[in-house]
């Protein structure tokens, strides 16, 4: 019976030691990292933390007033963000402007009518934002998940909104 005992002991033991497997948190910039997070300012002078942002889908938009690129895209992605805001989609306007262009900055969010939220710490090249993320090019996208986590990078057009789509209808 002592013996029966030990041995259903050990055998308990032995499967309730069997250790867990822990998924690693990983922030970076590549598919699949956690986004980095950061805080800046926005138009109105308030400040803007991307961990506050509640949403199925976030997109990081990196542009700038005066990038032709980024302004003939932005009809495509203000289609989108009506079609898909209520549907748990937000974008972050992240400006390359310099602080001598902030009136600029202003007048195309109004003009290209970017009713989402903006940030810049208006530092053009130097944003840290766009440092932190590795921007070279704009326009340049980050697709993050509910959670946080790259989905997909850099997509424009319709290959933006597909995903946009594919990630709002899971």
């Amino acid at each position: 019976m002592k013996n029966t005992l030990i041995l259903f002991i050990s055998v308990l033991a032995l499967f309730s030691c069997k250790e867990e497997k822990k998924e690693i948190t990983v922030f970076g910039t590549n598919i699949g990292d956690y986004a980095p997070t950061f805080t800046a300012p926005t138009p109105d002078g308030a400040t803007l933390n991307i961990n506050d942002i509640n949403a199925k889908v976030t997109i990081l938009d990196f542009w700038a007033s005066w990038c032709g690129p980024c302004r003939k895209e932005n009809p495509n992605v203000v289609r989108m963000y009506n079609q898909y805001h209520d549907k748990g989609l937000e974008i972050v306007g992240i400006s390359l402007d310099k602080a001598q262009q902030k009136d600029r900055w202003l007048k195309a969010i109004e003009q290209d009518k970017l009713t989402w939220k903006h940030v810049s710490n208006l530092q053009g090249w130097q944003e840290p934002i766009a440092q932190t993320y590795g921007v070279r090019s704009i326009p340049a996208t980050y697709i993050l998940d509910k959670d946080g986590k790259i989905v997909a990078k850099n997509l424009r057009g319709k290959a933006l909104e597909d995903k946009v789509a594919e990630l709002l209808a899971n």
